[in-house]
């Protein structure tokens, strides 16, 4: 069997089964949510939901520096994002409790998004200031109770693969919230389902963990030297053609 023909049928099987379980479980989270009135319970339910696309996708996760999570704590988790396949494999093997902050438009998706909102998951409206900041401070508030958030400090998905500049939005929710960040470097979701593409390609992908990059006295003049600093750190868990490398050459 060659490879085109594999990735059709996984393809073909990966899709009817993303719109299945998305329907079950998002609807059995929705009812324990309402009968508990647990959150907790309901991120389980999505970490199940990313497990089972990482497998049905024919995907391998290697994790390095798994260790480097300390669950008791509370962190601004910032991962660079190439491909949809980062929030599966995020949910998956990222351990303990976390929170999306995530654009808006995914709050629309039935069943998905009331399970979203009923979880606890912070929409951003990136087309309105006056919301997005309102939204930044919902979650730094979230952060200081004890609850991790998880973001992509780019804002949207790379079209190449390449890390591209960071907003400086997820910066000032960690300052305000002075919660360490914790930075994630995700390799090989751009060669799983590039931007714009809807074959996948199996294929291996790499967390790494970094160690936390204090906020504590750390002020909002200081979120240049934050925002390199982070960057840098996921710069390294990333290959030469996904830091840009290859590319300039």
């Amino acid at each position: 069997m060659n490879h085109r023909l594999r990735m059709c049928i996984r393809t073909a099987i990966f899709y009817p089964v993303l719109v299945a379980t998305s329907g079950l479980l998002g609807t059995m989270a929705i009812l324990t949510l309402f009968i508990t009135r647990n959150s907790n319970i309901g991120h389980w339910y999505a970490r199940l939901w990313g497990y089972i696309q990482v497998k049905v996708g024919g995907v391998k996760v290697i994790v390095r520096g798994i260790d480097k999570i300390n669950t008791k704590q509370a962190y601004v988790y910032m991962a660079n994002h190439q491909s949809w396949f980062d929030i599966f494999v995020l949910l998956a093997y990222i351990p303990g409790q976390f929170r999306w902050l995530a654009k808006e438009e995914l709050y629309r998706i039935p069943i998905v998004g009331k399970a979203m909102k009923l979880i606890g998951y912070i929409p951003i409206d990136r087309s309105n200031r006056t919301k997005a900041f309102e939204s930044l401070t919902k979650a730094a508030e979230q952060i200081r109770m004890g609850t991790s958030v998880m973001i992509f400090p780019e804002g949207t998905r790379s079209k190449d693969g390449v890390l591209q500049a960071f907003k400086k939005g997820g910066f000032i929710l960690a300052i305000q919230s002075q919660q360490p960040i914790l930075p994630i470097s995700i390799s090989g979701t751009h060669k799983v389902m590039p931007k714009g593409k809807w074959m996948i390609t199996p294929g291996q992908v790499i967390i790494t963990i970094h160690d936390p990059v204090s906020t504590e006295a750390i002020g909002l003049k200081d979120r240049q030297q934050l925002i390199e600093i982070v960057r840098s750190r996921i710069l390294q868990g990333l290959s030469p053609e996904e830091q840009g490398i290859a590319r300039a050459a």
